[in-house]
């Protein structure tokens, strides 16, 4: 990837460039609030009380099946000043010509992994939730920020799905060691 862009800058994707992550699979999600304020709420006795900003952002989680049908949700944690969860991508099996290269969009060929990947994706899934917390956070006028970016993980077998749903369930339990 070039270091400019029209003579500016460019930070280079956290994505691996490998993956379509729009593909069938399990991904382990964090999602930072910006300069990891604690909008969320506070961890008391090892359980996470949510704020009202921390409600909105666990309403809006739940909801994500409904906007992205392919999306089912597994464990997650709304913490003070993140978002931890385990996200399945579950699209039915198409059978693909494997000849075929290039997908019609619009009467245009674009390749499959070029740049934007479309609406679902796991981008795509996680840009949509920042948006509607704060869309919620902005109609109840209360102030919130996200940091720009967020943390994947694509999970790769069995062994680590366990573990890292193992460490979503403990996070508050560990609160007062981070």
């Amino acid at each position: 990837m070039p270091d400019k862009f029209r003579n500016k800058y460019r930070i280079p994707s956290a994505r691996l460039s490998s993956w379509d992550y729009s593909n069938n699979g399990a991904y382990f999600i964090t999602i930072n609030t910006a300069n990891r304020k604690h909008y969320f709420g506070c961890v008391n006795d090892a359980r996470v009380e949510l704020s009202q900003i921390g409600e909105f952002a666990n309403e809006c989680w739940l909801n994500i099946p409904h906007h992205f049908p392919h999306f089912t949700l597994d464990e997650f944690v709304i913490m003070p000043n993140h978002v931890h969860g385990i996200v399945l991508i579950e699209k039915p099996y198409i059978e693909i010509n494997p000849h075929f290269k290039f997908m019609e969009v619009n009467g245009e060929s674009k390749h499959p992994r070029f740049r934007n990947q479309g609406r679902n994706t796991v981008s795509a899934m996680v840009g949509s939730f920042k948006s509607a917390v704060t869309k919620k956070c902005n109609e109840n006028s209360l102030k919130f920020g996200w940091q720009a970016r967020f943390h994947d993980h694509i999970i790769r077998n069995l062994e680590e799905f366990h573990r890292i749903r193992k460490y979503i369930l403990m996070n508050p339990r560990r609160w007062k060691d981070i």
